[in-house]
């Protein structure tokens, strides 16, 4: 299922302390290294609404 995704890193991550997103219809998101662990999957709304409060700060 997460080779088949274009998974993308933010251009922010500096020393690979970060995570990774893919966009499916839902957000999945992965923690860069350990990309074969588990996968968060939340709703686009749900996603969108936390980086709009993110970038608010």
């Amino acid at each position: 299922m997460s080779d088949s995704l274009k998974w993308i890193k933010s251009t922010y991550s500096a020393q690979g302390n970060c995570v990774e997103v893919a966009a499916t219809g839902q957000v999945m998101i992965r923690d860069t290294q350990d990309r074969t662990g588990p996968v968060l999957k939340v709703p686009a709304a749900a996603w969108r609404a936390f980086t709009g409060q993110v970038r608010e700060r």
